[in-house]
């Protein structure tokens, strides 16, 4: 095996070795990735309040917002 080989066999390696360990390890958790809308409910108060869709083809389009 000559230098060249291993040189390469060296970053098949290294490349390996990183996309396993970035597949593997603990992620910090993330307001911005692991919610879905991303926005924090911290700021969330008592109250509730909904929005509803509503399309049917050939129809007007609807939306409902209701405050509680």
């Amino acid at each position: 095996m000559d230098w060249q080989q291993l040189v390469s066999l060296l970053i098949v390696a290294a490349a390996a070795f990183l996309l396993g360990w970035n597949r593997l390890r603990r992620r910090r958790f993330s307001f911005d990735r692991d919610l879905p809308c991303g926005c924090s409910g911290v700021g969330r108060s008592q109250t509730s309040s909904s929005i509803i869709f509503r399309a049917r083809k050939g129809e007007r389009s609807v939306v409902i917002v209701k405050m509680k």
